[in-house]
C-alpha cells in the first residue's frame, strides 16, 4: 500500500495540477454521464485555462516580489521571520508522512460525507489537498504521533468542505459560477473577517454608505476607471514606492505599471476560458443528480484561482501590498517581513467580494484586519513552521533563521489544530472535529441565514 501511495504521490507531483486536474475532470465527467468527447474537451480546456491563470499569476508574483524587495530595502526593514512563500508550506505538507496518505484520506472523508448527505461539495482540487497535509503535518510535529496527524488531516479536509458549502451560493451568484464551490483553505478561512468587518462598517455613519466597487469607479472616472487603467495606476504607484531611487527608475516603474495592467486584463480572460470547460461538467452533475437523487444539489469544488480574475479582488489585493508591508513595520511585537507570498493576497480576499458586493474599500479594510491578525499568528507559530520545514527537507534561504508564509502560516486553522493537539493530544483533535460538527449542524438547521451571512443573495419578499 505504501509503495502504491508513494508512486501515486510522485506521479501527481511530477505531472502538476495543470495535468492532473484535466484527467480528473475527464473521469468525473464520464461518471456524471457526460459524453466522452465533451468530457475530454472540458478537461483539456480547464487544463489550458489553469496554465493561463498560472502564467498570469506568475507575472503578478514576479512584479510584486520585486517591488516588495525594493520597498523593504528602501525602508530598511529587518525582521527575523522571513516570508518564503507557499512552497515552504507545501514542502511541509508533501514532505511529511502525512502527505503520503492525505489524498486517500481526503477522498474517503469527502465520499463518506457526500453519501450521508452532510456535504454537497465534491472536492476535485486534489493538488490543494496539501493544505490538509500541512495542518496534519503540524499536528504530527507537536504530538510526534503520525496517527494524530492523519486524523487531523481528515478533519481539515472536512473543514474545507464545510467552508465550501457555506460560501457556495455566494460564489455562484457573485462570480456567476453555477454549481461551483471553493474548498480552498487559503481563501475560505477569511470569511469570518469579512463578516466582522461588514458588521462594523454598517454601523459607522457615512462610511456605511461608501460605494467603491468597480462599476461605480468606472462610471465616475470613465476610461480612467476601467480595470486595466486601474491596474496601470496601481502598478505605477507601487513601482514608484519601490523604485524611486533605483537605477533606471522610470523603466522599472513603467514596467510594473504595464505588468499589473496586463494582469487586470488577462486574468478575467483566463477565467472565461475556464468557465467554457466547467459548464459541461456542471450541467452533467445537475442532470446526474436530477435523475438519481431527486434533484439533490452537488457542487464541484475547485481552486480559488477561478475567483481572482474579478477586478475588485485584484484591485483590493494590489492596494493591500503596501499596507501589508506597512503593517509589518508598525505592528508591535511582529517579527515577520513579507516578501515571496504577497501575490497570494488575491486568494486571501477573493471570498470577501460576494459579501461586500465588490466594495474595494471594505475588502481592503477586511484584508487589513485579516493580515494584522495573521502577522501575530505567523510570529507565534514560526518556530513550529520552521522546524516542520526543516524536518521535511525544505532548503532554508540564506541568512534566514525562521520562516513562514501567508498561504498557510497566517490562517487561524493552524492555531486551532496545533494548539488543541499540543495541549490535549487526540482529545484536542476530537474536540476540533466536535466543534466543526456542531457548527455544521447549526448550518444545516438554518442554511439560508448562514449563506446570506457569507454573501449569498437574500430571498426576495
Amino acid at each position: 500500500m505504501e509503495v502504491f501511495l508513494t508512486t501515486l504521490k510522485a506521479v501527481i507531483d511530477s505531472l502538476g495540477a495543470t495535468v492532473v486536474l484535466p484527467i480528473i475532470i475527464f473521469f468525473v465527467g464520464l461518471v456524471l454521464g457526460a459524453k466522452p468527447g465533451k468530457a475530454f474537451r472540458a478537461g483539456i480546456t480547464i487544463g489550458i485555462a489553469f496554465i493561463g491563470i498560472n502564467l498570469v499569476i506568475g507575472l503578478m508574483w514576479g512584479s510584486l516580489s520585486d517591488v516588495a524587495q525594493a520597498m523593504v530595502t528602501n525602508w530598511n526593514i529587518t525582521r527575523d521571520i522571513v516570508d518564503v512563500g507557499w512552497p515552504a508550506a507545501a514542502a511541509i505538507a508533501f514532505g511529511s508522512d502525512v502527505g503520503l496518505w492525505v489524498i486517500p484520506i481526503a477522498i474517503l472523508v469527502n465520499l463518506v460525507l457526500l453519501v450521508f448527505k452532510v456535504t454537497k461539495t465534491l472536492n476535485i482540487d486534489i493538488w490543494n489537498y496539501w493544505h490538509f497535509a500541512f495542518l496534519g503535518g503540524m499536528v504530527y510535529m507537536v504530538t510526534n504521533n503520525l496517527t494524530y496527524g492523519l486524523v487531523a488531516a481528515g478533519v481539515a479536509s472536512a473543514l474545507a468542505l464545510f467552508l465550501a458549502d457555506w460560501t457556495a451560493k455566494a460564489v455562484q451568484s457573485f462570480y456567476n459560477l453555477p454549481g461551483i464551490s471553493i474548498p480552498h483553505l487559503t481563501t475560505a478561512p477569511g470569511v469570518p473577517f469579512a463578516i466582522i468587518t461588514n458588521w462594523i462598517l454598517d454601523r459607522i455613519p457615512g462610511v456605511k454608505d461608501w460605494k467603491v466597487d468597480s462599476d461605480t469607479i468606472q462610471k465616475r472616472f470613465g476610461v480612467f476607471g476601467e480595470p486595466i487603467v486601474l491596474g496601470l495606476v496601481i502598478g505605477l504607484a507601487l513601482g514608484a514606492l519601490g523604485y524611486y531611487n533605483a537605477e533606471s527608475a522610470a523603466v522599472k516603474i513603467l514596467q510594473t505599471g504595464i505588468n499589473l495592467a496586463a494582469v487586470m486584463l488577462l486574468l478575467p480572460r483566463m477565467v472565461q476560458i475556464l468557465m467554457e470547460g466547467l459548464i459541461p461538467i456542471s450541467e452533467a452533475a445537475r442532470d446526474f443528480m436530477k435523475k438519481r437523487a431527486s434533484d439533490r444539489e452537488i457542487y464541484i469544488g475547485l481552486d480559488s484561482a477561478i475567483l481572482i480574475g474579478n477586478p475588485a479582488a485584484i484591485s483590493s489585493s494590489l492596494l493591500l501590498v503596501p499596507i501589508a508591508i506597512l503593517l509589518s513595520i508598525i505592528l508591535p511585537g511582529n517579527r515577520v517581513i513579507l516578501f515571496a507570498d504577497l501575490a497570494v493576497i488575491p486568494f486571501v480576499v477573493a471570498l470577501f467580494a460576494p459579501l461586500m458586493k465588490g466594495n474595494i474599500f471594505r475588502m481592503i479594510v477586511a484584508g487589513t484586519l485579516e493580515l494584522a491578525v495573521g502577522f501575530y499568528i505567523a510570529t507565534a507559530m514560526s518556530p513550529l513552521f520552521t522546524a516542520a520545514a526543516l524536518n521535511a527537507g525544505f532548503a532554508m534561504p540564506e541568512g534566514a533563521s525562521n520562516i513562514t508564509s501567508i498561504a498557510d502560516g497566517f490562517i487561524w486553522p493552524q492555531v486551532l489544530f496545533t494548539k488543541l493537539a499540543e495541549m490535549f493530544g487526540i482529545v484536542g483533535i476530537v474536540a476540533t472535529a466536535g466543534i466543526l460538527a456542531v457548527v455544521w449542524f447549526l448550518f444545516s438547521k438554518n442554511t439560508k441565514v448562514w449563506e446570506v451571512a457569507a454573501g449569498a443573495p437574500a430571498e426576495k419578499k
